[in-house]
């Protein structure tokens, strides 16, 4: 519905006062100015949040002169703009706890890795790394359990085990029995399984 509809006037509480009211707007700020102040243009540096109420005139001629830095050198310009970066928050090299002047790691810290000695940080806090374990999957566990050997097993282990097998499931040592075969056929398999996992 259209506001200066007849029917929208008829079903308004005051229709004639309202409809004669007008938006209000405060004046210009600027000095000897009688325009409505439409636009907003920052106070300054230390007045964050604070704004003139300007025409479009005046707001175009403070902005054209307007200098957030005016009273500053140049070094507090530059620290200024260095701050800025981090949102002018504090910060500290990493690996060092409690900012500037800090000693040693932060606690429980761990640097796998060694980055930290990198940046030149202490590394006596730290721990060593680790030697990683042998990750064992489904068919290399299973290819050690029907060798008989442990998940622990070391390479040359494991090929004697293998030359065990070989000897004990040949069809020569067994007769020509077909089982011995079929069992001779699962150790080759599993020690090919086992060698290309790098585990011999």
């Amino acid at each position: 519905m259209k506001i200066d509809s007849p029917f929208f006037d008829r079903i308004r509480v005051k229709p004639a006062e309202d409809r004669l009211r007008k938006p209000t707007c405060p004046t210009c700020q600027w000095a000897g100015c009688k325009q409505p102040g439409t636009h907003r243009a920052p106070k300054g540096r230390m007045a964050e949040g604070e704004y003139w109420l300007y025409c479009i005139d005046h707001v175009k001629e403070y902005n054209s002169s307007y200098n957030y830095f005016a009273g500053m050198n140049d070094s507090a310009v530059s620290a200024y703009q260095k701050d800025a970066l981090t949102g002018h928050r504090p910060t500290w090299r990493m690996g060092v706890r409690g900012g500037k002047g800090a000693e040693g790691p932060a606690d429980g810290f761990r640097d796998p890795f060694g980055f930290t000695a990198d940046m030149g940080a202490h590394a006596s806090g730290f721990e060593p790394r680790q030697p990683e374990g042998r990750t064992i999957r489904t068919a290399e566990r299973q290819a050690l359990e029907l060798m008989g050997l442990e998940m622990s097993a070391e390479g040359a282990e494991i090929k004697t085990r293998f030359k065990e097998l070989v000897k004990l499931h040949h069809p020569d040592a067994n007769g020509g029995d077909r089982s011995a075969e079929e069992r001779l056929r699962n150790v080759i398999q599993a020690y090919n399984c086992l060698k290309q996992a790098g585990f011999c």
